[in-house]
């Protein structure tokens, strides 16, 4: 039996913004309005971090939007979400991010099987000038694709 993937939302500006070193999947702890509204896609990963708290993941300001046809007993858009993870992926996570410049960034938050699951990254932060770099290598080889299509 396959796994169906269906993405709710991705964060375009973490590729933008940081250097991707290594991604984890995991799942995550919500209420049943919660994952209704992700189901009609009302997410938002946009300045969403990841932090280790007492030897638990957790990710902070992530919208999940509130689900319109609830009546009562709504869930909070922006409360931390608990993130599943096995104890050694935690401790290799916990000793990554205290190197100096890494940070947990949530990539994309998907269904898989049914199951809620979210894409977590170890990134460190690009300068100015790395995204200047980024930016003309991705010009340079739209040029190059641009050309070879012509000929």
């Amino acid at each position: 039996m396959e796994n169906h993937i269906k993405i709710v939302t991705e964060n375009r500006k973490a590729r933008h913004n940081y250097f991707i070193e290594d991604k984890f999947e995991a799942g995550m702890v919500l209420k049943g309005t919660e994952v209704k509204s992700l189901r009609l896609g009302n997410a938002n990963l946009k300045d969403s971090y990841a932090r280790i708290v007492n030897g638990e993941v957790f990710v902070h300001q992530m919208h999940i939007g509130a689900y319109p046809f609830a009546y009562y007993g709504n869930h909070d858009p922006l409360r931390p979400r608990k993130l599943l993870l096995h104890k050694s992926e935690i401790k290799k996570l916990y000793g990554k991010v205290n190197e100096k410049g890494s940070s947990l960034i949530p990539l994309r938050v998907y269904f898989k099987g049914g199951k809620v699951k979210i894409t977590i990254a170890i990134a460190k932060g690009k300068r100015k000038y790395d995204k200047r770099e980024t930016i003309r290598k991705r010009d340079e080889k739209r040029e190059i694709e641009r050309a070879r299509r012509n000929y």
